[in-house]
């Protein structure tokens, strides 16, 4: 069967999803939207059933992009997503408002699960509810309780949707046109408080509640987490602790993957006979390799605790607390979701921008989501970071390291809000936007639920950002290794004759010659003809066709050089890539990669739009490609300025 699972946010539908499919599962968009969808596989018996987790709906009367899908899909037997049969996940704790969205489906005649599911807060709580009589009022639904987050109630899910009458729905819950069909908003809100008023009287005869909510754990933490003082710093700190432990728990994984990687290219040169291929397979291939899955460490800690926060229930309280702080920048709190998901990935932050239902909001955020530091950058910045900025401690216990890497993240922030001012005053609206959320109850984190994401996670860097950085290493390779035809003979004679030649020992004399062709190769003479413009930044040319081929993606930037100082490099099988770095020296015999140049790139790198994917995302979700070249111009010339600024002050 196909089926959907639907439910308000914050009602544990992924918990669910998770529990039916556990790594089953896909993610994509839905048909002509940029509208993510998970769908995922589970078995019930002899039978396969494929399960489509909608994006959370609060009615059927759409007020975002995400509910205007979730309204097509139902009203639309046609459609290849419609249901056979669907899951209404709901919080037990909070009939009246989650029941309302059930109620809508009812009428659709759609057949129906209804998990109860949060059932162990509704117990906490000393709420009690009457399954049978909810079960008498909605005759041909199955009714079921869960813990979903722990795992209880699994087998009562399986066991429900199996003994489901398919067509045994046949009665209405409200008389009336389908809630789909009302397009006019008075028939809306008529059609919305007579179905409330209904449901508030059947609540009455199955729901009791004997607790007040003012004792419940979670607002007296609130009374400390979301203060108008504290709360910031709180968040700060946070941050902090997560930038601490991507560097210290991340090296020694990360050493040992390089490791690994320089003794297969190693292998591979003494192993294969010399030639292109083995020349490709060391040089092009493995570093390109390398340049993947050397990061994995950070980018799943990263993933670990940003799933932590969301699992824990914190991370609504940080979109409450900012909302103060986003209202004078034109955005709000809603803002803060899709600006977070953009430190995870530009591209899902700005499709997560439909839930902001006024227009201006959603461009402004749009725009400046592309500043939030994306994991992309991460092998930029901590290559960078561990190249310039020296292994020590404040205090004892704090990395300046980590300390950079939150500056880097802390710049890309406080740019984004300075954009979002100018364009406040920029784009004229006649609309006010507000925010309303509800703040779900901390929890305790569920290991399960937070190993699927940062799998998830990891898969889809390194199958995306895998196959593009490994094929522009092969093109890079390709194009460090020929050049037009005698140019790189030409400039190997020229080297020989240097006195700096003549009075090199052997293996300086093989590094000399390598430089002279890799200057004589094509990618050297694309390299010689941009330094003019990148030399105020303090780059050479060989930092230059790295930025040129992560405009391609970001995260191309640190297979591009592995690629280019491979081939560089005779010894590279036995040097790993940063102690390559550390060794290159401009023709004056100073260091490349000194603090200014370090400095410089890190902040390009925070400004810089280098990524193709988001410019088609904005043009998909702004329909029109007058954005994304704003926000391209916008962002190429902060990051210019901005590292041309750095280089000059430190240099």
């Amino acid at each position: 069967m196909k089926i959907a699972l639907l439910g308000n946010p914050n009602t544990g539908k992924s918990s669910v999803f998770n529990l039916l499919t556990g790594l089953r599962q896909q993610v994509g968009n839905f048909p002509g939207v940029t509208i993510e969808k998970k769908t995922g596989n589970f078995k019930l018996g002899d039978q396969k059933h494929q399960v489509t987790d909608f994006p959370g709906t609060y009615s059927l009367y759409p007020h975002s992009l995400d509910e205007e899908i979730v309204c097509q899909v139902l009203t639309d037997p046609e459609h290849q997503y419609f249901p056979e049969l669907a899951i209404v996940v709901v919080d037990a704790s909070n009939l009246e408002r989650n029941m309302l969205l059930f109620t809508q489906l009812y009428d659709l005649k759609i057949p129906l699960v209804l998990v109860l599911n949060m059932w162990d807060i509704a117990e906490k709580n000393n709420i009690k509810i009457d399954i049978n009589a909810l079960k008498s009022f909605f005759p041909g639904t199955q009714i079921i309780t869960m813990n979903a987050r722990i795992g209880l109630g699994k087998d009562r899910l399986l066991s429900a949707i199996s003994s489901l009458d398919l067509n045994q729905n046949n009665i209405s819950f409200h008389e009336g046109p389908f809630p789909c069909a009302i397009e006019d908003k008075d028939a809306q809100k008529k059609e919305l408080l007579e179905r409330y008023e209904k449901l508030s009287l059947l609540l009455k005869k199955v729901e009791n509640k004997t607790s007040s909510i003012k004792d419940s754990f979670s607002r007296k933490l609130d009374k400390v987490l979301v203060h108008r003082f504290w709360g910031y710093f709180i968040f700060l700190a946070i941050l902090l602790i997560i930038f601490q432990f991507i560097f210290t728990f991340a090296t020694i994984p990360m050493a040992w993957i390089d490791s690994l990687f320089l003794q297969i290219s190693s292998w591979i040169n003494n192993q294969l006979p010399q030639g292109l291929l083995s020349d490709l397979l060391a040089q092009g291939i493995v570093p390109g390799i390398s340049g993947v899955l050397m990061f994995i460490p950070q980018i799943a800690l990263l993933f670990f605790f940003i799933s932590l926060l969301e699992e824990s229930g914190y991370l609504s309280r940080v979109v409450f607390i900012m909302d103060r702080l986003m209202r004078p920048f034109g955005l709000n709190g809603k803002s803060v979701v899709p600006l977070i998901s953009s430190i995870a990935c530009a591209i899902p932050g700005i499709m997560a921008t439909r839930t902001i239902s006024d227009w201006k909001e959603r461009l402004i955020t749009i725009i400046i989501a592309p500043l939030m530091s994306c994991s992309a950058r991460i092998p930029v910045y901590t290559l960078l970071i561990a190249l310039v900025i020296p292994k020590t401690y404040l205090f004892g216990f704090i990395s300046v390291q980590a300390l950079v890497l939150l500056g880097l993240y802390s710049l890309g922030l406080v740019a984004a809000l300075l954009l979002a001012i100018v364009l406040k005053k920029c784009i004229k609206t006649k609309n006010k936007g507000f925010l309303i959320m509800e703040m779900p109850e901390y929890k305790k984190p569920k290991w399960r639920n937070i190993f699927i994401t940062v799998t998830e996670k990891i898969t889809v860097f390194v199958w995306d950002a895998g196959k593009v950085i490994l094929a522009i290493s092969i093109i890079l390779w390709v194009l460090a290794t020929y050049g037009p035809s005698g140019k790189m003979e030409q400039n190997i004679n020229l080297a020989k004759k240097t006195e700096f030649y003549v009075q090199s020992k052997e293996a300086q004399r093989q590094d000399i010659i390598s430089s002279a062709k890799l200057e004589g190769s094509y990618m050297g003479i694309m390299g010689k003809f941009i330094t003019p413009i990148i030399a105020p930044l303090g780059y050479d040319w060989k930092i230059g066709i790295s930025l040129i081929s992560s405009f391609a993606a970001r995260e191309v930037f640190v297979g591009s050089l592995s690629t280019i100082y491979a081939v560089h490099d005779e010894n590279s099988a036995s040097r790993n890539l940063q102690s390559r770095l550390k060794m290159a020296k401009r023709a004056d015999g100073t260091p490349v990669y000194s603090l200014a140049t370090g400095a410089s790139l890190m902040v390009f790198y925070v400004f810089a739009l280098q990524c193709m994917a988001t410019l088609a995302v904005v043009k998909k979700e702004t329909k029109s490609w007058k954005w994304p070249l704003i926000q391209l111009v916008l962002m190429g010339i902060l990051a210019y300025v901005g590292a041309f600024v750095t280089y000059q002050l430190i240099a």
